[in-house]
């Protein structure tokens, strides 16, 4: 049994005049948060740990570039895609009414809401850069990089971008007023997908600023759209035109099926894609809890608001028979019923550079999050992967993201292309995102049993985080339902071929775990270990070695030696007549090996120890450390 380290001492950690100091205190365990990790930062600015906050790990340290404005945007640009121009005829196909088409916006707005207070709770406990990576790690320990292993085919095998290409495409061949074939809507996307990657490779800093200039046009148009609808419900359009959709709002609904409501709940789901976006770069955020706090709801609720005057809009202008064959450009066919032909070439080709702003944003994350994975050592030939060469950026994680975005664009027939990958993207997502919830549930569970401590700044609750679980349950099991003839999401598709592919990749997790993480250490008479790295750029990450056979031994006796020791090379007490210092110090084995346990005072002493080569000098009033075993529960 591992010794638990209880620390209950209140440490307060004084900058001098000339450097600034880190203390804390930590240990690996096998639950999450037995012991707390006490930081120090400069004194100029007031952070979260100043203030009482504790964290469940050593936070990032490098700049920190991101405030709370950024933050909002970040979410925003990223929530903001294609996806209430292009689902919302969809939505209503499949719900059969207006009213039921609204409820389903409300609701997937709200299950949103649960991930997002989800992930704000993970994102304060542990502000680094990673998202849900760092929290299943954190929550599923055993087997050792099992759940890395299929996260990473996760990332890996889904064409993330790939939705929004094709969606560029359509837009694109709409303001030509081409008609759409199958290969020119291939084609376009391809190229569009290409387009991203050659200018993300080749000059980064060009890439943010096409994408902050397109990010202009999603909030132009969606706010345009919104006022155009109030003044049709108004009569302000010309000869007062607008629909009678609002009459019998819930017309038709008793034919709506099980399989329609999560079709259709995974359309809104993936318009309320990116809640979580910050948590992906919290290593980067100056305030992360006072952020979140702040960004995460007021975006989430703002969209939301939004998404639900753009359907409103669309349901006062566009006729019903419209809203059923509209299809991805529905809110073109909104401009060409209130502006006419000129008005939907207009806004096919603002909606196309929206996406094209989606798919350039997302690649740029994408190809970073592969880099990390090759970092790390998790992906088979690391240093290709990890590399920044040629052009100083993820080069070969941005080209891998384009190979599998092409893959994913031509492999399935053109008129299912979209939904395909809309599905395939969402269906793995609430697997992960089940996991998270409930392992949030887990973690409630150990602190109430008192086995461990779980105090972020920021709490979802068990009610927020078990309805989050079960609407995800709800997610991943209703697909299997079959359709009712018509309702299929498909031309020629399977209903169930997105959640087969799902599965798929994450079995290819699973064995690549088998095989890197099982077969080839015991051929090679070696083991895989862990570390945390603190890199160049101040920001941790986690290391991947191999340990030899030859090696092990070694190590174990030099972490036996530290161990003895670390009272000796971390405290140099200085005594003067003023203070008194009283020690009692016992430190043995048994014969069998166990750790007997050892108690330290003191009381009103000077403390200065070596941290970094920088002398750091601590007024302590009193701390208590009990090392405490099984076998010997007295201190």
């Amino acid at each position: 049994m591992a010794v638990k380290n209880i620390f209950n001492a209140n440490v307060f950690a004084k900058r001098s005049a000339s450097s600034s100091a880190s203390l804390s205190s930590s240990k690996s365990f096998d639950a999450v948060g037995d012991s707390k990790s006490v930081q120090s930062f400069e004194s100029n600015e007031i952070t979260d740990v100043e203030q009482g906050q504790q964290f469940a790990t050593q936070i990032d340290r490098g700049d920190k570039r991101l405030g709370l404005v950024s933050c909002i945007l970040l979410i925003c640009n990223r929530m903001l895609g294609t996806g209430v121009f292009a689902v919302s005829s969809q939505i209503y196909t499949l719900c059969g009414s207006v009213g039921l088409s609204l409820i389903m916006w409300a609701v997937g707005a709200i299950i949103s809401l649960a991930g997002l207070y989800v992930f704000m709770e993970f994102g304060t406990a542990i502000p680094r850069n990673g998202g849900e990576k760092n929290y299943l790690e954190m929550i599923f320990k055993k087997p050792k990089f099992f759940v890395t292993s299929m996260y990473a085919a996760y990332v890996f095998f889904l064409g993330w971008a790939a939705g929004n290409s094709i969606n560029t495409a359509v837009m694109f061949l709409t303001a030509a007023d081409t008609e759409i074939t199958k290969w020119n809507q291939r084609g376009i996307a391809v190229a569009v997908i290409g387009f991203a990657f050659i200018v993300n490779s080749i000059n980064v800093k060009l890439g943010i600023y096409i994408q902050n200039v397109l990010g202009v046009f999603k909030i132009v148009i969606v706010l345009f759209i919104s006022i155009t609808g109030w003044v049709a419900l108004g009569g302000g359009l010309k000869h007062g035109y607008h629909t009678d959709n609002f009459h019998h709002a819930f017309e038709s609904t008793e034919k709506v099926t099980a399989y329609g409501i999560v079709n259709a709940l995974y359309n809104v789901i993936w318009s309320f894609v990116g809640y979580s976006n910050v948590n992906y770069a919290l290593g980067e955020v100056k305030n992360p809890v006072r952020s979140l706090k702040i960004a995460g709801p007021f975006s989430l609720i703002f969209l939301a608001i939004i998404y639900i005057f753009v359907n409103i809009a669309y349901f006062a202008v566009v006729p019903k028979d419209k809203l059923i064959s509209s299809k991805l450009i529905l809110a073109a066919e909104f401009f060409d019923i209130v502006f006419g032909a000129s008005g939907k070439k207009a806004a096919a080709a603002i909606v196309g550079l929206s996406a094209l702003g989606n798919v350039l944003s997302v690649i740029f994350s994408q190809g970073r999050i592969i880099q990390q994975l090759g970092r790390e050592g998790i992906l088979p030939f690391s240093n290709f992967f990890a590399t920044s060469k040629p052009f100083n950026s993820p080069t070969v994680g941005l080209f891998q993201h384009f190979i599998v975005c092409m893959v994913t664009i031509l492999a399935p027939p053109p008129g299912d292309a979209y939904n395909f990958i809309m599905n395939l993207i969402s269906y793995p997502m609430n697997i992960v995102n089940f996991f998270v919830s409930s392992g949030l549930l887990y973690i409630y569970y150990q602190r109430r049993k008192g086995k461990i401590e779980w105090n972020p700044p920021i709490t979802a609750g068990p009610i927020v985080a078990g309805f989050f679980s079960l609407a995800n349950i709800y997610l991943i099991v209703a697909p299997y339902i079959p359709p009712s003839h018509g309702q299929s999401v498909y031309k020629s598709l399977p209903y169930w071929i997105h959640c087969v592919v799902a599965w798929a990749v994450f079995a290819v997790g699973g064995i690549y775990y088998c095989v890197w993480a099982q077969i080839l250490p015991r051929w090679g008479h070696y083991k895989l270990d862990s570390t945390e790295v603190l890199g160049e750029d101040g920001f941790w990450r986690t290391q991947i070695i191999k340990v030899y056979d030859d090696e092990k031994e070694e190590i174990e006796i030099s972490d036996a030696n530290d161990n003895r020791s670390v009272s000796e090379e971390i405290i140099n007490i200085s005594t003067t007549e003023k203070n008194t210092t009283s020690l009692t110090h016992h430190f043995g084995s048994h014969p069998d090996g166990k750790d007997l346990g050892y108690v330290e005072t003191l009381n009103n002493k000077n403390l200065e120890y070596e941290d970094d080569n920088q002398s750091v000098k601590e007024d302590i009033k009193e701390q208590m450390i009990t090392y405490r075993t099984d076998d010997n529960n007295s201190t």
